[in-house]
Protein backbone atom coordinates (compact mmCIF):
# COMPACT_ATOMS: atom_id res chain seq x y z
CA UNK A 1 0.00 0.00 0.00
CA UNK A 2 1.21 3.72 -1.40
CA UNK A 3 1.57 6.62 1.06
CA UNK A 4 1.55 7.01 4.63
CA UNK A 5 -1.10 6.09 7.61
CA UNK A 6 -1.39 7.11 10.89
CA UNK A 7 -2.93 4.34 12.82
CA UNK A 8 -4.23 5.27 16.75
CA UNK A 9 -5.47 2.61 18.79
CA UNK A 10 -4.73 0.60 21.95
CA UNK A 11 -2.13 -1.57 22.82
CA UNK A 12 -3.14 -4.16 25.38
CA UNK A 13 -4.53 -1.62 27.22
CA UNK A 14 -2.00 1.16 26.56
CA UNK A 15 -2.36 4.64 23.98
CA UNK A 16 -0.32 3.70 20.98
CA UNK A 17 0.53 5.34 17.54
CA UNK A 18 1.63 3.53 14.45
CA UNK A 19 3.26 5.41 11.50
CA UNK A 20 3.44 3.57 7.64
CA UNK A 21 5.08 4.37 5.07
CA UNK A 22 4.14 2.47 1.69
CA UNK A 23 2.89 -0.40 3.65
CA UNK A 24 6.08 -0.69 6.35
CA UNK A 25 5.93 0.08 10.33
CA UNK A 26 8.45 3.49 10.34
CA UNK A 27 6.79 4.69 13.57
CA UNK A 28 5.56 3.06 16.90
CA UNK A 29 4.53 5.16 20.04
CA UNK A 30 3.23 3.25 23.08
CA UNK A 31 2.28 4.53 26.79
CA UNK A 32 4.11 3.95 29.76
CA UNK A 33 3.25 4.01 33.21
CA UNK A 34 6.26 7.02 33.92
CA UNK A 35 6.37 10.42 33.42
CA UNK A 36 6.07 11.77 30.45
CA UNK A 37 8.49 13.83 28.02
CA UNK A 38 7.33 17.30 28.22
CA UNK A 39 5.29 17.41 31.27
CA UNK A 40 6.36 20.29 33.50
CA UNK A 41 6.21 20.14 37.25
CA UNK A 42 6.77 22.62 39.62
CA UNK A 43 9.55 20.89 42.01
CA UNK A 44 11.05 21.98 45.27
CA UNK A 45 14.90 21.68 45.68
CA UNK A 46 15.71 18.97 48.22
CA UNK A 47 19.74 18.72 47.37
CA UNK A 48 22.51 19.60 45.44
CA UNK A 49 24.60 16.50 43.92
CA UNK A 50 28.79 18.04 44.46
CA UNK A 51 30.86 16.95 41.70
CA UNK A 52 28.06 16.65 39.49
CA UNK A 53 26.63 20.57 38.80
CA UNK A 54 23.25 19.60 39.29
CA UNK A 55 20.59 18.98 42.01
CA UNK A 56 17.31 16.92 43.13
CA UNK A 57 14.19 18.12 43.09
CA UNK A 58 11.20 17.07 44.62
CA UNK A 59 8.14 16.29 42.24
CA UNK A 60 4.45 14.16 43.07
CA UNK A 61 5.95 11.33 40.79
CA UNK A 62 9.21 11.02 42.67
CA UNK A 63 12.46 12.65 42.47
CA UNK A 64 14.06 14.80 39.76
CA UNK A 65 17.60 15.22 38.50
CA UNK A 66 18.74 19.01 37.30
CA UNK A 67 22.17 19.27 35.69
CA UNK A 68 24.01 22.53 35.88
CA UNK A 69 22.21 24.96 37.79
CA UNK A 70 23.38 26.89 40.50
CA UNK A 71 22.25 29.20 43.27
CA UNK A 72 19.62 27.20 44.60
CA UNK A 73 18.59 26.34 47.75
CA UNK A 74 16.80 23.27 49.86
CA UNK A 75 12.99 24.52 49.64
CA UNK A 76 13.41 26.84 46.49
CA UNK A 77 10.54 25.95 43.77
CA UNK A 78 11.04 25.92 40.54
CA UNK A 79 9.91 25.13 36.97
CA UNK A 80 10.76 22.18 35.17
CA UNK A 81 10.30 19.97 31.98
CA UNK A 82 10.59 16.41 32.15
CA UNK A 83 13.06 15.71 29.00
CA UNK A 84 12.70 11.61 28.51
CA UNK A 85 12.00 8.58 30.48
CA UNK A 86 13.71 7.64 34.07
CA UNK A 87 16.16 4.92 33.96
CA UNK A 88 15.26 2.10 36.63
CA UNK A 89 16.20 2.94 39.72
CA UNK A 90 17.15 6.54 38.74
CA UNK A 91 15.76 10.14 38.98
CA UNK A 92 13.30 11.49 36.40
CA UNK A 93 16.10 13.66 33.82
CA UNK A 94 14.43 17.71 33.79
CA UNK A 95 15.57 20.76 32.29
CA UNK A 96 14.65 24.55 33.94
CA UNK A 97 14.83 25.60 30.11
CA UNK A 98 10.82 24.81 29.25
CA UNK A 99 9.37 24.80 26.21
CA UNK A 100 5.63 24.83 25.31
CA UNK A 101 5.10 23.25 21.59
CA UNK A 102 2.27 22.20 19.71
CA UNK A 103 1.99 20.78 15.90
CA UNK A 104 2.43 23.95 14.51
CA UNK A 105 4.39 26.51 17.38
CA UNK A 106 6.54 26.54 19.74
CA UNK A 107 6.81 29.17 22.55
CA UNK A 108 10.03 29.92 24.09
CA UNK A 109 10.33 31.60 27.51
CA UNK A 110 13.66 33.23 28.29
CA UNK A 111 14.38 32.85 24.31
CA UNK A 112 12.49 36.18 23.19
CA UNK A 113 11.83 36.82 19.00
CA UNK A 114 9.51 35.62 16.33
CA UNK A 115 11.30 32.93 13.92
CA UNK A 116 10.40 30.13 11.40
CA UNK A 117 11.79 27.08 11.35
CA UNK A 118 14.60 26.99 8.69
CA UNK A 119 13.25 24.01 7.13
CA UNK A 120 10.65 26.41 5.51
CA UNK A 121 13.05 28.26 2.80
CA UNK A 122 10.75 29.86 0.95
CA UNK A 123 10.81 33.55 1.77
CA UNK A 124 7.25 34.46 0.93
CA UNK A 125 6.45 31.44 2.87
CA UNK A 126 8.17 32.39 5.62
CA UNK A 127 6.84 36.34 5.90
CA UNK A 128 3.33 35.53 5.55
CA UNK A 129 4.22 32.98 8.74
CA UNK A 130 6.19 35.83 10.70
CA UNK A 131 2.69 37.91 9.75
CA UNK A 132 0.25 35.82 11.19
CA UNK A 133 2.49 35.60 14.34
CA UNK A 134 2.75 39.23 14.63
CA UNK A 135 -0.78 39.49 14.02
CA UNK A 136 -1.67 36.96 17.01
CA UNK A 137 1.03 38.01 18.96
CA UNK A 138 -0.37 41.93 19.03
CA UNK A 139 -3.82 40.73 19.82
CA UNK A 140 -2.25 38.55 22.65
CA UNK A 141 1.12 39.06 23.98
CA UNK A 142 3.40 36.02 24.74
CA UNK A 143 4.90 36.31 28.57
CA UNK A 144 7.25 38.82 29.39
CA UNK A 145 11.21 37.59 27.75
CA UNK A 146 9.65 34.67 25.40
CA UNK A 147 9.36 33.87 22.12
CA UNK A 148 7.94 31.99 19.21
CA UNK A 149 8.99 29.58 16.72
CA UNK A 150 6.91 28.31 13.91
CA UNK A 151 7.50 25.09 13.26
CA UNK A 152 8.08 23.17 9.63
CA UNK A 153 3.92 22.23 9.16
CA UNK A 154 2.92 25.57 9.69
CA UNK A 155 1.77 27.24 6.29
CA UNK A 156 -0.11 30.74 5.63
CA UNK A 157 -2.96 28.06 4.01
CA UNK A 158 -3.42 26.89 7.32
CA UNK A 159 -3.62 30.27 9.00
CA UNK A 160 -6.68 29.35 11.23
CA UNK A 161 -5.03 26.46 12.51
CA UNK A 162 -1.52 28.01 13.24
CA UNK A 163 -3.36 31.05 14.86
CA UNK A 164 -5.47 28.71 17.31
CA UNK A 165 -2.19 26.58 17.94
CA UNK A 166 -0.14 29.82 18.71
CA UNK A 167 -2.97 31.30 20.91
CA UNK A 168 -3.21 28.07 22.69
CA UNK A 169 0.49 27.66 23.92
CA UNK A 170 0.94 31.57 24.63
CA UNK A 171 -2.44 31.48 26.89
CA UNK A 172 -1.02 28.09 28.13
CA UNK A 173 2.78 29.64 28.72
CA UNK A 174 1.79 32.71 30.79
CA UNK A 175 -0.83 30.57 33.21
CA UNK A 176 2.32 27.95 33.78
CA UNK A 177 4.89 30.32 34.31
CA UNK A 178 2.74 32.40 36.75
CA UNK A 179 2.01 29.30 39.06
CA UNK A 180 5.24 29.33 40.88
CA UNK A 181 3.95 29.03 44.52
CA UNK A 182 3.19 25.69 46.69
CA UNK A 183 4.28 22.72 46.76
CA UNK A 184 5.40 20.23 44.38
CA UNK A 185 2.88 19.72 41.39
CA UNK A 186 2.50 18.31 38.25
CA UNK A 187 1.28 21.44 35.90
CA UNK A 188 1.19 20.09 32.52
CA UNK A 189 1.33 15.86 31.70
CA UNK A 190 3.49 15.77 28.40
CA UNK A 191 1.52 14.79 25.57
CA UNK A 192 0.88 10.51 24.58
CA UNK A 193 1.12 8.64 21.91
CA UNK A 194 -1.98 9.92 20.38
CA UNK A 195 -1.44 13.74 20.42
CA UNK A 196 2.56 12.97 19.94
CA UNK A 197 1.71 11.16 16.52
CA UNK A 198 -0.53 14.90 15.76
CA UNK A 199 2.14 16.99 16.34
CA UNK A 200 5.03 15.17 15.30
CA UNK A 201 4.24 13.24 12.97
CA UNK A 202 3.60 15.83 9.67
CA UNK A 203 2.79 15.72 6.08
CA UNK A 204 0.06 13.86 3.82
CA UNK A 205 -1.16 10.99 5.90
CA UNK A 206 -4.53 9.06 6.12
CA UNK A 207 -5.40 8.61 9.57
CA UNK A 208 -7.20 4.95 10.93
CA UNK A 209 -8.82 5.62 14.55
CA UNK A 210 -11.60 3.73 14.12
CA UNK A 211 -11.80 0.72 16.81
CA UNK A 212 -9.31 -2.41 16.00
CA UNK A 213 -7.19 -0.15 13.66
CA UNK A 214 -4.27 -2.41 15.08
CA UNK A 215 -5.39 -5.41 13.68
CA UNK A 216 -6.74 -4.11 10.69
CA UNK A 217 -3.31 -2.94 9.64
CA UNK A 218 -2.18 -6.37 11.11
CA UNK A 219 0.60 -4.64 13.79
CA UNK A 220 0.07 -7.23 16.72
CA UNK A 221 2.68 -9.98 15.15
CA UNK A 222 4.71 -6.47 13.77
CA UNK A 223 5.31 -5.13 17.23
CA UNK A 224 5.82 -9.11 18.21
CA UNK A 225 8.47 -9.41 16.16
CA UNK A 226 10.24 -6.46 17.91
CA UNK A 227 10.56 -7.78 21.00
CA UNK A 228 12.99 -10.51 19.57
CA UNK A 229 16.32 -10.27 18.20
CA UNK A 230 16.64 -11.26 15.71
CA UNK A 231 15.66 -9.09 11.79
CA UNK A 232 16.02 -10.94 8.60
CA UNK A 233 18.30 -8.83 6.08
CA UNK A 234 17.12 -8.39 2.31
CA UNK A 235 20.86 -9.59 1.39
CA UNK A 236 19.57 -13.25 2.81
CA UNK A 237 21.69 -12.94 6.19
CA UNK A 238 20.64 -11.38 9.38
CA UNK A 239 21.06 -8.42 12.05
CA UNK A 240 20.85 -9.35 15.91
CA UNK A 241 20.02 -6.42 17.72
CA UNK A 242 20.13 -7.33 21.89
CA UNK A 243 20.29 -4.87 24.50
CA UNK A 244 22.31 -5.04 27.93
CA UNK A 245 22.22 -3.33 30.96
CA UNK A 246 25.47 -1.55 29.79
CA UNK A 247 24.99 -1.40 25.74
CA UNK A 248 22.89 -2.32 22.51
CA UNK A 249 24.70 -5.22 20.84
CA UNK A 250 24.27 -5.52 16.97
CA UNK A 251 25.45 -8.59 15.44
CA UNK A 252 25.25 -8.95 11.53
CA UNK A 253 25.56 -12.02 9.71
CA UNK A 254 25.27 -13.30 6.43
CA UNK A 255 24.10 -16.54 6.51
CA UNK A 256 25.58 -19.41 4.53
CA UNK A 257 27.71 -17.25 2.29
CA UNK A 258 31.09 -15.90 4.48
CA UNK A 259 32.82 -14.27 1.34
CA UNK A 260 33.82 -11.05 1.74
CA UNK A 261 31.14 -9.56 -0.95
CA UNK A 262 28.34 -10.99 1.06
CA UNK A 263 29.98 -9.64 4.29
CA UNK A 264 29.70 -6.24 2.44
CA UNK A 265 26.24 -7.40 0.98
CA UNK A 266 25.17 -7.70 4.40
CA UNK A 267 26.69 -5.06 6.27
CA UNK A 268 25.65 -2.52 3.87
CA UNK A 269 21.39 -3.80 4.34
CA UNK A 270 22.08 -3.81 7.98
CA UNK A 271 23.01 -0.38 8.27
CA UNK A 272 19.76 1.19 6.04
CA UNK A 273 17.92 -0.23 8.81
CA UNK A 274 20.03 0.01 11.93
CA UNK A 275 17.86 3.66 12.29
CA UNK A 276 14.41 2.28 12.01
CA UNK A 277 14.92 -0.45 13.70
CA UNK A 278 16.78 1.60 17.71
CA UNK A 279 13.37 3.80 16.89
CA UNK A 280 10.85 0.95 16.65
CA UNK A 281 12.44 -0.79 19.74
CA UNK A 282 13.39 2.75 21.65
CA UNK A 283 16.52 1.95 22.15
CA UNK A 284 19.42 4.38 22.73
CA UNK A 285 22.76 5.31 24.64
CA UNK A 286 26.02 2.63 24.20
CA UNK A 287 25.26 1.11 20.75
CA UNK A 288 28.40 -1.56 19.06
CA UNK A 289 27.67 -3.05 15.71
CA UNK A 290 29.88 -6.21 14.80
CA UNK A 291 29.62 -6.08 11.68
CA UNK A 292 29.72 -9.15 9.41
CA UNK A 293 34.01 -9.80 7.81
CA UNK A 294 34.73 -7.50 5.03
CA UNK A 295 37.73 -6.19 4.18
CA UNK A 296 38.73 -3.07 5.75
CA UNK A 297 38.75 -0.75 2.92
CA UNK A 298 34.83 -1.11 2.97
CA UNK A 299 34.26 0.56 6.15
CA UNK A 300 34.07 3.54 4.87
CA UNK A 301 31.09 2.41 2.55
CA UNK A 302 29.40 0.88 5.41
CA UNK A 303 29.60 3.74 7.49
CA UNK A 304 28.43 6.20 5.22
CA UNK A 305 25.28 4.20 4.35
CA UNK A 306 24.43 4.59 7.83
CA UNK A 307 25.11 7.96 8.13
CA UNK A 308 22.76 8.58 5.11
CA UNK A 309 19.83 6.74 7.02
CA UNK A 310 20.15 8.56 10.21
CA UNK A 311 19.83 11.85 8.07
CA UNK A 312 15.74 11.52 8.42
CA UNK A 313 16.38 10.64 12.32
CA UNK A 314 15.30 13.50 14.38
CA UNK A 315 16.77 11.78 17.86
CA UNK A 316 20.08 12.61 17.97
CA UNK A 317 22.53 10.17 17.03
CA UNK A 318 26.48 10.46 17.17
CA UNK A 319 28.52 7.76 14.79
CA UNK A 320 31.72 7.68 17.26
CA UNK A 321 33.54 5.63 14.82
CA UNK A 322 35.17 2.60 14.60
CA UNK A 323 37.29 0.27 17.18
CA UNK A 324 40.67 -1.13 17.25
CA UNK A 325 39.18 -4.11 16.49
CA UNK A 326 36.83 -3.58 14.20
CA UNK A 327 33.48 -2.45 15.96
CA UNK A 328 31.49 0.39 14.98
CA UNK A 329 30.10 2.53 17.77
CA UNK A 330 26.86 5.12 17.97
CA UNK A 331 25.49 6.99 20.76
CA UNK A 332 21.88 7.22 20.55
CA UNK A 333 19.80 9.43 22.83
CA UNK A 334 17.35 8.22 25.18
CA UNK A 335 14.20 9.39 24.37
CA UNK A 336 11.91 6.30 24.91
CA UNK A 337 11.02 3.92 26.68
CA UNK A 338 12.54 0.47 25.54
CA UNK A 339 10.14 -1.42 23.96
CA UNK A 340 10.73 -4.53 25.69
CA UNK A 341 9.54 -3.12 28.66
CA UNK A 342 6.14 -2.06 27.69
CA UNK A 343 4.92 -4.90 25.77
Amino acid sequence: MKGSTIVLDQWKGREAAALLVDGQLEDLLIDADLPRPGSIYRGVVERPMKGQGGLFLRTPDGNAFLRQVKGLSPGDRLLVQVTGYAEPGKAIPVTNRILFKSRYAIVTPGAPGINVSRQIRDDETRDALLEIAHDVISESPLPEGAGVILRSSAHPDLADEVMDDLLAMSDLARAVLADTIGDAELLVEGDGPHALAWREWVGPADLDDAEGAFDRHELGETIEALGKARVALPSGGSMLIEPTSALVAVDINTGGDTSPAAGLKANIAAMRDLPRQLRLRGLGGQIVVDPAPMVKKDRRQVESVLKAALKAETTETVVAGWTTLGLLELQRKRDRVALREVI
